[in-house]
C-alpha cells in the first residue's frame, strides 16, 4: 500500500545500545500535562476552581513538575496561572512549566502569567516535521530554524527582564521540536543544537530538550534509536536534561517511553490514565507501576488508585476504561475457573509465606499497593467459574473453609445461578446463595432436642420434629440410636425416625474467621442413591453445629 508507505525516518548511524539493558534502573524525572495536553483534549474543559483541585491532587500523587497550561491561550488559562500565584497554590518544591509557541506576543503574554512565581519552567515549541514545513508553514529548513532561535532569543530578553524584578525565581527553558518523530534526525539535532547554542545551559540551570512523539509513526524501538543518536550527538550533553512526551496513536506510548528511557532520556511528560488528543498521551500510571513491579522507587504514590480514578472522573467528565493497566476496574478480576484456583493458591502461598517475592500466578502487582481489594477485585464470580473462586470468596468474606471435596457441589450451584441469570454473583449474593441453600435448613424436619447416653460406643436420644412445610402437619418422634459416635448415633435415630436409607459419609469443623469468633462451622454429606447432598452447621458449640449440618443434608436429600 504505497498510500502509507514509511513516514519516520531512522537515524543516519546505528544506535543500539538500549538494547543491551535489562531494565529501567532509576525513575525519571515526572512532569504531568494534564492540565495542558490533558485540559485542551476535554470535551468540556475544567474551570479555574477544578483545574485547582486536579493541581492539588498532583502534588499529593508526588508530581514535581507540573505542566499548567498555555497562558497565552485563552482568558481561562491565563487566569489558572495567577491563581495559583495569587492564592498561594505552588508548593515551595514543585515547579510549574508553562507552554508557549515561538511567537514574541506569546511569549510576552506568558511572562505576565508566571510572574510571582518561584520555581518555573517556561516549555517553548515549534514543529520541524517534513508534514509541518511542506503542508503547514511551507517553509524551508532555514526559516524552521530561524523561528525557533528567534524564540530562544525571545525567552532571553523577557527572562531578562522578569529576573531583574524577581531575583529569587528559578527560570529554567524548555525547548521542544514539535512532531519531533517525523522529523529528519540529523535536522532535528541541527535545530536542538542551534536552540542549545543560543540558550547556553549550564549546571546549574541546565536546558530541558524534549522530543516529542506528537504522532506514534513507527515501531518503538525506531523512536528509542531516534532518542539515543540525539543523546550521543546533542551538544553540551551533561548540562541537558532530555525529556519525552509520548502519544499513543499507535498505543505504544508505554512502550516509546520505555525504550526511550533505555536510550538515554531523563524525563517523561505524560498524563494521568493517558488521557490527551486523540488516542491521548502516555499514561503515566501505567509507566510508573511498571517500574514499581520491577522494584524501582517511581516517587509518586498510587497506593489509593481508586480514589484518583474517581477524582478524575469527576474533574474531567471522562471515564477509565475497565481493562486500563492497574486502574480498571476489572484489570485485577478473575472470572474463569483455573485461574479462580490459581490465584486462591498463590494468596494461600502468600499467607503462610509473607516475605516471599510477588509470584501470585495471573496477578502482576499486589493489588493491595493500589489500594484495591482481594475479595472485591480480583476473584469474581460468574458462569464461567470454578470452585475455587468460590471457595476463595466464602473464605476469605466470611471465614468458611469450605472442605476441598465440598467445592466441587458448591461451585457447580454457583456457575448455575450466574447462568440462569446471565450476570455476575457479588459475594454477598454468593453468601446468600450459599446460606439457603446449605447452612442450618429445616425444610422439612428438624432435631429439637439430644441426649448422649454413654455406652461402648455412643448412644443418642433424639427427638425429631418432622412435617416442616407439609400438608400433613408436624409429628413428633423419638428415637434412641447406637452409632460409632455421637454424630453417628444421632443419624441413625433420624434414620429410624423417618424411615431413610442414607449414608454418612463426611465430616469437617472449623472456628469461624470471618464474623462472631464465637461461631462454629460443621460440615456433613450424605450419600443415598448414588448422589451425595451436603449440609452445613452454623452455631456456637461445635456439636450442635455438627448435628445442624447433618439437619442440613438430610434436609437437602428429601424431595418434597
Amino acid at each position: 500500500m504505497d498510500k502509507y508507505k514509511k513516514r519516520f525516518f531512522v537515524p543516519p548511524e546505528e544506535c543500539f545500545e538500549w538494547v543491551k539493558k535489562e531494565g529501567i534502573e532509576k525513575a525519571p524525572i515526572w512532569c504531568s500535562v494534564d492540565l495542558r495536553d490533558g485540559n485542551q483534549a476535554l470535551v468540556v474543559p475544567m474551570s479555574t476552581e477544578e483545574k485547582i483541585e486536579y493541581f492539588k491532587m498532583l502534588v499529593e500523587i508526588g508530581f514535581k513538575e507540573i505542566e499548567i497550561g498555555f497562558p497565552a491561550a485563552s482568558q481561562t488559562e491565563f487566569d489558572f496561572a495567577r491563581a495559583l500565584v495569587s492564592e498561594n497554590l505552588i508548593p515551595d518544591d514543585v515547579t510549574v512549566q508553562v507552554l508557549t509557541q515561538a511567537r514574541e506576543h506569546i511569549i510576552s503574554r506568558t511572562f505576565e502569567a508566571i510572574s510571582g512565581m518561584k520555581n518555573v519552567i517556561v516549555h517553548l515549541y515549534n514543529s520541524t516535521s517534513v508534514a509541518q514545513r511542506e503542508q503547514v508553514f511551507k517553509k524551508s529548513r532555514e526559516e524552521i530554524t530561524s523561528i525557533a532561535l528567534d524564540g530562544a532569543k525571545q525567552l532571553i530578553t523577557f527572562s531578562d527582564e522578569l529576573l531583574s524584578q524577581n531575583p529569587e525565581m528559578n527560570l529554567r527553558f524548555e525547548y521542544s521540536p514539535e512532531s519531533f518523530t517525523g522529523t529528519e534526525p540529523e535536522f532535528a539535532l541541527q535545530v536542538c543544537n542551534a536552540v542549545i547554542d543560543e540558550l547556553k545551559p549550564t549546571e546549574k540551570r541546565k536546558l530541558i530538550i524534549n522530543l516529542p512523539v506528537t504522532v506514534e509513526e513507527s515501531l518503538p524501538h525506531i523512536y528509542a534509536c531516534q532518542v539515543e543518536y540525539m543523546c550521543k550527538h546533542l551538544k553540551n550533553r551533561e548540562n541537558l536534561i532530555l525529556s519525552l512526551h509520548p502519544h499513543n496513536d499507535r498505543g505504544t506510548g508505554v512502550a516509546d517511553s520505555e525504550l526511550g528511557l533505555l536510550a538515554g532520556a531523563d524525563r517523561i511528560e505524560g498524563t494521568l490514565f493517558g488521557n490527551g488528543e486523540r488516542t491521548g498521551n502516555v499514561d503515566i500510571i501505567t509507566l510508573a507501576m511498571n517500574m514499581y513491579t520491577h522494584g524501582v522507587k517511581t516517587g509518586l504514590n498510587f497506593s489509593n488508585l481508586p480514589d484518583i480514578a474517581d477524582r478524575y472522573c469527576r474533574l474531567t467528565r471522562m471515564n477509565i476504561n475497565e481493562r486500563q493497566p492497574y486502574s480498571g476496574a476489572l484489570v485485577f478480576a478473575a472470572f474463569s475457573g483455573s485461574h479462580q484456583d490459581a490465584i486462591a493458591k498463590g494468596m494461600k502461598y502468600r499467607e503462610d509465606n509473607p516475605d516471599s517475592v510477588w509470584n501470585v500466578p495471573y496477578l502482576a502487582i499486589d493489588p493491595h499497593d493500589l489500594g484495591r481489594e482481594y475479595n472485591a477485585d480480583v476473584i469474581r464470580i460468574n458462569s464461567q467459574s470454578g470452585r475455587g473462586g468460590v471457595g476463595y470468596i466464602l473464605r476469605a468474606n466470611f471465614g468458611y473453609n469450605i472442605p476441598l471435596e465440598m467445592r466441587d457441589a458448591v461451585g457447580s450451584l454457583m456457575k448455575n445461578w450466574s447462568d440462569m441469570g446471565k450476570r455476575e454473583l457479588p459475594p454477598d449474593e454468593v453468601m446468600r446463595i450459599f446460606n439457603d441453600s446449605y447452612v442450618n435448613k429445616k425444610t422439612y424436619f428438624d432435631i429439637t432436642e439430644v441426649h448422649y447416653i454413654q455406652m461402648d460406643g455412643k448412644k443418642a436420644l433424639v427427638t425429631v420434629e418432622t412435617g416442616n412445610n407439609t400438608p400433613g402437619g408436624k409429628r413428633i418422634i423419638t428415637r434412641e440410636a447406637l452409632g460409632t459416635g455421637r454424630l453417628d448415633a444421632v443419624s441413625q435415630a433420624v434414620k429410624d425416625a423417618l424411615k431413610l436409607d442414607y449414608s454418612l459419609t463426611f465430616y469437617s469443623e472449623h472456628a469461624l474467621t470471618k464474623g462472631s469468633s464465637s461461631l462454629a462451622a460443621a460440615y456433613v454429606c450424605i450419600e443415598s442413591g448414588g448422589v451425595q447432598y451436603w449440609g452445613v452447621g452454623v452455631l456456637p458449640d461445635i456439636i450442635d453445629a455438627s448435628v445442624a449440618a447433618l439437619v442440613s443434608a438430610v434436609n437437602n436429600s428429601v424431595n418434597l
